[in-house]
């Protein structure tokens, strides 16, 4: 899995354990030495990001053990899969469009890189040069044709 992927997770995880560890427990005292806690502003909105900041952590820390368990030695060499870069030819357009296939946090839809879980990157998984592709998008259905695509292996 690309590194600086899981680094930034890393970096952000351990941003948040800081403030839920040493930050926010200082605030909550802060409030709690303001006195009565049934009205007191700070001492609620500090719960509530500690409520934010824990549930934030649960879903980063999901994240990278996902990403962990990735194989690319299982990724395909002769199918269009995640790392792919794919020529479509959009049908109702009349035009060509380049993709790349990366995960949900490297997502650059203006730089051409669109993730393996959008409706146009779960389409592509597994299709081939001359496959054509239906795909649902917000702004109404599309078809598509593979016209070439590189895999993971071809760009090493």
């Amino acid at each position: 899995m690309p590194s600086p992927i899981i680094q930034k997770l890393e970096e952000e995880i351990h941003a948040l354990e800081h403030e839920l560890n040493h930050e926010l427990p200082k605030e909550l005292k802060r409030a709690r030495a303001l006195g009565d806690l049934s009205e007191n502003a700070e001492f609620h909105m500090a719960k509530q990001r500690q409520d934010i900041v824990g549930a934030r952590l649960v879903q980063l820390k999901r994240r990278l053990a996902e990403l962990s368990l990735i194989n690319l030695s299982n990724i395909p060499k002769d199918r269009i899969a995640f790392g792919s870069k794919v020529i479509l030819y959009d049908v109702d357009r009349d035009a060509e469009i380049a993709y790349k296939l990366v995960t949900s946090e490297e997502t650059d839809v203006a730089k051409g890189l669109i993730s393996t879980t959008s409706p146009i990157g779960r389409s592509l998984m597994g299709k081939r040069v001359g496959d054509s592709v239906q795909v649902v998008t917000p702004q109404g259905p599309r078809e598509f044709e593979v016209r070439s695509f590189e895999t993971f292996y071809d760009q090493a």
